[in-house]
């Protein structure tokens, strides 16, 4: 039987990794140096989900743990804070923003307290205005989460489109502000397809759409159908590099196809 672990044990083990005597590669580490490692566990972690892989989930949500439990341990160390401040702080967080359920607050559905959270979100950072609100929103957010999150925001004080229709009619006076701007050889091409994206994004939240997941989507959807046109041209004794764009866009309709008849 292998040994148990609790958290008070991973405390400890990241502690001695860190140490005097511990690992050289884990006692230079700073926060920056791991940014990227955290948003790689996150990710990874959202894949587990994605493919309902519970055993892979467990082990995700430990390596996030693990990020957890070594970031504080760097500001431990820094004397600044500890986990059990962390611990602490959220604890704190949870209850504070659930007053319908440690209070008595009233919320009977989630949109309710959905804008409850909100206001005590406000409240609790002390954000004067609802454009402070948006500013809040973290820009190392994907870039399509950032937007919607933002757009959201903006439109619980009413600043948003009356209906779908519109979101989408923006949509078109974008791609034409863009078609202008390619035909002119203009500077602002960057923010014209900038603004495409973001009244895309609009329409995804009209529809109660994700965007970064149907993005993520469609890119699975491209390289599945990229691989079963490969998997033709060898079939046949070719190779893609030595087909024309047209005999590959041949192959390409012919998986389409399969597609919708399966």
């Amino acid at each position: 039987m292998s040994q148990s672990y609790t958290m008070a044990d991973l405390r400890q083990i990241v502690e001695r990794l860190r140490g005097k005597d511990g690992c050289p590669w884990d006692q230079v580490q700073t926060h920056a140096s791991m940014r990227a490692d955290v948003l790689e566990e996150a990710y990874e972690l959202v894949d587990a989900i994605d493919r309902n892989d519970i055993e892979n989930l467990k082990e995700e949500l430990g390596d996030v743990l693990l990020h957890v439990v070594f970031h504080s341990s760097i500001e431990a160390q820094a004397g600044n804070f500890t986990l059990d401040d962390v611990i602490q702080g959220i604890c704190e967080k949870m209850i504070y923003r659930h007053p319908h359920v440690f209070g008595d607050v009233h919320a009977d559905t989630p949109e309710q307290v959905l804008a409850n959270w909100e206001v005590l979100k406000k409240k609790e950072k002390q954000m004067q205005t609802q454009a402070s609100v948006l500013q809040s929103v973290p820009a190392a957010l994907p870039a399509l989460t950032r937007a919607a999150k933002v757009q959201k925001k903006a439109a619980n004080v009413g600043f948003d489109f009356p209906a779908l229709s519109n979101a989408m009619q923006k949509v078109d006076e974008e791609w034409e502000e863009l078609t202008q701007a390619i035909a002119q050889n203009a500077d602002n091409i960057e923010e014209e397809f900038g603004d495409i994206l973001f009244s895309l994004v609009n329409v995804a939240r009209f529809l109660k759409i994700n965007p970064e997941f149907s993005l993520t989507k469609a890119t699975k959807k491209f390289i599945n159908r990229f691989e079963c046109v490969e998997n033709s041209a060898l079939s046949e004794g070719k190779q893609l590099s030595e087909m024309t764009l047209e005999e590959m866009d041949l192959l390409w309709e012919k998986v389409k196809r399969t597609e919708s008849e399966t």
